[in-house]
């Protein structure tokens, strides 16, 4: 986002007077949601981040190290570092943090003073996340952890050894920094919608934003803080006016002791601060594309912007060496564990691409090229692998988590698009999934997952196995007109939705999707039941049943992953330049899409 907030650099901040503090500075060094990307993209193969000026990649740790180092020697006077949350998943990298925590040590050695945790870092379930942490602190130093209101179970023990984490302040609600004679106050903070996508969380809950704010921003100022920053994980959005809204906007309406906003979550990139009641909000974007720079003055007893910057973080920087070096040893790691196993390699060229194929949440999602990809990939894969296969295989936008972009793709490249969560063996990504329902529930999926979409684009969806014709003036749960099965051989099978008919068809995504199957009924606010079952129509107690082994000539469950889906696809595509690489086919530029308006057809 590009929009501009309103906003004279050397507005007055409404705080507390600071009296004998006049003349000093406060730089806020500051990222949200970096997701695990510690080295450059896109393509990664073409990353150089010792040299400048020899490629179009973005990001890093160690060019984003070089931007910390340089702020700091120039900003003079008490400068800060922190980071507003899901600073993990993203990469391969995130697949060894329960055994290495090597993250968040190369933080602290980054210059980090403070980071908050978000969503993300609780994708693996609060009993990993506490691994991750005490992986951390074995192997050496770490930032102080911020996450202000977390709520855990009295009677649910998968959430204690987190929970002891914060009794030995090892995670905090908020502490006091003190340096060069000032007291700055932080704390941090769960959103309300990033507790809902924080779907692993549970037994562990978050308490109301603006209540636990008030409360915590009134201690750190009764024990001196001289100013408050609170690391929100909460966002900031566009609205249909142009102003800016969001929850992180409410907090600093809302709560009088907060000075700073550093907001995340949404991956908003904010060029200039939102002022909201004397108070300041800012947000980088995402994925360290940007760090920003935020510059306060100490001026007769007041807090006053002396400047705001957004420094790209591109190939004009040179990274650090140590932190390069630091990383390619763990790339090193991630080879040697996650991908020789499965026959890969870290930078070996799998496919190659001529244009970009992307899925933009806050852009056209229905026409996405990237959606439609990923979904015939599943499709694919499953009907390949996986006896009786699928009919319908889908994806939805959220869980898209990049783009490709033209060059030579890698295996951490295509990783990242489908980066999300684990399952039961070593290789990350969550399993892929089947459940069966009826026709009508077919019907019934479709309709409410269009309607969620449209309110929500992370909902929207792709599909692959069949055709879906809607008329978008027909009514609520009315709009799905016919859906077709559309085989491998070619032939086709209409879908009877008649109540009477009870012939099951399977659907495929990952585990996280399919919850949304089993949820459809507190979608739809209770107008639509639907019952996911097994091949035999039994109705489905426990969704980790239904993870399909593609294998079984091997012990166990052998799990799919989408990314491994997305690789086997491109690898089967033409090499169309004779270079021995495959080249992302043309019929992706402009593909066929699942679900047709049929309202404008004769």
């Amino acid at each position: 986002m590009k929009k501009t907030a309103a906003i004279i650099i050397s507005c007055t901040l409404a705080v507390m007077p600071l009296g004998a503090q006049t003349g000093k500075k406060i730089t806020i060094i500051h990222t949200n949601d970096l997701h695990s990307r510690l080295t450059g993209y896109a393509p990664e193969l073409a990353y150089s981040p010792l040299s400048v000026n020899d490629d179009a990649t973005v990001g890093g740790f160690s060019r984003i190290a070089s931007v910390i180092n340089s702020e700091r020697e120039k900003a003079g006077g008490v400068s800060l570092v922190v980071d507003a949350g899901d600073f993990l998943m993203g990469t391969l990298f995130q697949a060894l943090e329960p055994s290495t925590g090597f993250q968040l040590r190369l933080m602290k050695e980054m210059g980090y003073d403070a980071v908050c945790m978000g969503n993300h870092e609780f994708d693996f379930g609060p009993g990993t996340l506490a691994q991750i942490l005490n992986s951390s602190r074995d192997g050496g130093e770490i930032p102080p952890l911020l996450l202000g209101n977390a709520v855990f179970s009295d009677e649910d023990a998968a959430d204690d050894e987190l929970s002891k984490l914060f009794d030995k302040g090892i995670v905090k609600r908020s502490f006091i920094l003190e340096r060069d004679g000032i007291k700055v106050g932080f704390f941090s903070l769960m959103g309300a919608v990033a507790d809902e996508n924080a779907a692993y969380a549970p037994p562990v809950t978050f308490s109301k934003q603006v209540k636990t704010a008030r409360k915590l921003a009134s201690e750190l100022r009764k024990e001196g803080s001289d100013i408050i920053i609170c690391l929100s994980h909460s966002g900031v959005s566009e609205g249909k006016k142009g102003n800016w809204e969001g929850e992180d906007i409410v907090l600093a309406r809302k709560v009088k002791d907060i000075d700073v906003v550093i907001s995340g979550h949404t991956h908003t990139r904010l060029e200039k601060p939102v002022m909201v009641k004397g108070k300041v909000v800012v947000q980088t974007g995402e994925y360290g594309k940007n760090v920003g720079v935020l510059t306060l003055g100490l001026n007769e007893g007041n807090i006053v912007i002396d400047d705001y910057r957004l420094i790209p973080v591109d190939d004009k920087i040179a990274g650090d060496e140590t932190v390069h070096d630091a990383i390619m040893k763990q790339k090193e790691l991630v080879t040697e564990k996650i991908l020789s196993p499965i026959g890969m390699d870290y930078d070996r060229p799998l496919a190659e691409a001529s244009f970009i194929l992307e899925c933009n949440e806050q852009g056209d999602v229905a026409g996405s090229n990237l959606g439609p990809l990923v979904a015939d990939a599943i499709h694919g894969y499953v009907n390949s692998h996986v006896t009786g296969g699928t009919d319908v295989s889908m994806v939805a936008v959220g869980v898209i988590r990049d783009r490709i972009v033209p060059g030579l793709q890698s295996a951490p490249d295509i990783f990242r698009i489908m980066s999300m969560g684990k399952g039961d063996d070593n290789i990350p990504g969550y399993p892929l999934s089947k459940v069966f329902v009826t026709g009508r529930e077919l019907k019934s999926i479709l309709e409410i997952l269009m309607m969620a979409g449209k309110s929500t684009p992370s909902n929207y969806c792709y599909y692959s196995g069949m055709r879906a014709d809607y008329d978008p003036g027909k009514g609520l749960l009315r709009k799905i007109q016919k859906i077709t099965i559309l085989k491998s051989d070619g032939t086709q099978k209409v879908v009877d939705f008649s109540k009477k008919n009870k012939t099951l068809y399977a659907i495929t995504a990952n585990s996280y999707m399919l919850e949304f199957v089993g949820i459809i009924k507190k979608m739809s606010k209770g107008l639509i039941n639907v019952v996911p079952k097994d091949a035999g129509g039994n109705p489905v107690k426990d969704m980790k049943n239904m993870v399909m082994d593609f294998d079984s000539g091997k012990e166990g469950i052998q799990e799919g992953k989408e990314w491994l889906a997305i690789i086997e696809l491109l690898s089967g595509m033409k090499d169309i330049n004779a270079n021995g690489i495959p080249d992302i086919s043309d019929k992706y530029r402009v593909p066929v899409k699942a679900l047709v308006d049929v309202s404008m057809q004769p």
